[in-house]
């Protein structure tokens, strides 16, 4: 007899006679589960071995970059975590999106974090897409290492960051944004004598005097003048093109768009702000990690990155104080009390 397959050979044997009267169909259903596992097996076995070599291969040639050129390493081993991280938020955010869906939640209706997440994952995907894309053909990613050695605080987000490189750049950013903290108050400044009502603008006047002196401005005083910022000229829908994009650079807006659109966008980002103001009062400050509550005052403002904990609750405690008294039509004084807010707050805590 010609050579057969083990499982085959048990079905020869059980149709044939004298086998205790089993029928061919039994046999068949009894020996082809047998066929199929031994192929499943051997094929996880095989992925698994290729699996097993190429990660082998893959720290042998980390080791290799790592002792060889130590420098390139850093920006190898920064660029693989960061795109780890990039898909972990993708990941994340598709779970958090089809909640929303299943739930029929609206944005301002998620958990604080999640708010967190979906935005800043929003605003960095625009940001990495590019890059990303040019990683993927066979061997980009040694021109994405050229840019990120090139050109990395323009070119990446901060996940493509070295530790030295977030804190250098988060500060580098600031002061780009205080540079328009001065022309952002001469708007003010020029738009309170055509408020109507005389009582705000001498409060308008006396606030602008004290934070001119270097003094650091009560949540009271910011409250007294809200009104000015609900009508023409600083509210929303009023504010000049000048003062819009000195506003877009501190929000880190790019302001280089039609006075239509930088509107809408300070609109967006601004009523944004406030209902992650509003998720953030549920969740409580104390719940915050200390890089939570460094990066919340961050984008509020404040430069947080050589601050402590002790240091930057109280600010963020002020900030939802403001925020939460605040009407709708008062959004810009939120959007303003970037720059009210935190022009004098490093001085003040220094004296």
């Amino acid at each position: 007899m010609a050579t057969v397959p083990g499982c085959y050979r048990l079905l020869l044997l059980c149709s044939g006679p004298g086998r205790g009267g089993l029928s061919y169909q039994s046999c068949l259903i009894k020996s082809y589960p047998l066929c199929r596992f031994s192929t499943t097996q051997n094929s996880n076995s095989l992925f698994s071995g290729i699996v097993t070599k190429a990660k082998h291969m893959n720290e042998r040639y980390e080791q290799f970059l790592q002792r060889k050129f130590p420098r390139f390493y850093l920006l190898y081993s920064t660029f693989m975590k960061g795109f780890r991280l990039l898909l972990s938020d993708a990941k994340e955010v598709g779970q958090i999106k089809v909640k929303m869906a299943k739930q029929d939640l609206q944005f301002h209706e998620l958990s604080y974090r999640e708010m967190e997440k979906v935005r800043q994952f929003r605003r960095n995907i625009l940001k990495a897409a590019p890059v990303v894309l040019i990683s993927i053909p066979p061997f980009a990613n040694y021109l994405v290492f050229l840019l990120m050695y090139l050109f990395p605080r323009q070119l990446l987000i901060p996940h493509f960051w070295t530790p030295t490189q977030h804190t250098k750049f988060l500060a580098m950013y600031h002061r780009m944004r205080t540079e328009d903290y001065p022309e952002i108050l001469n708007g003010i400044a020029q738009a309170v004598p055509q408020a109507p009502e005389r009582t705000t603008r001498y409060q308008m006047h006396r606030l602008l005097a004290k934070i001119q002196n270097s003094s650091h401005p009560e949540i009271a005083e910011l409250q007294e003048v809200a009104p000015l910022f609900s009508e023409s000229p600083l509210c929303l829908a009023h504010l000049s093109t000048s003062q819009m994009k000195a506003l877009s650079r501190v929000m880190f807006l790019t302001p280089y768009f039609p006075s239509f659109i930088l509107r809408r966008r300070l609109r967006s980002h601004t009523y944004e702000l406030h209902q992650l103001d509003t998720a953030l009062l549920k969740l409580g400050v104390k719940e915050l990690s200390d890089e939570e509550l460094r990066m919340a005052c961050y984008i509020r403002g404040l430069n947080s990155t050589n601050l402590s904990p002790a240091e930057c609750r109280p600010w963020l405690t002020q900030w939802l104080q403001l925020s939460d008294k605040l009407k709708e039509s008062e959004a810009s004084l939120l959007l303003h009390s970037m720059v009210l807010l935190s022009t004098n707050y490093l001085h003040s805590i220094k004296h």
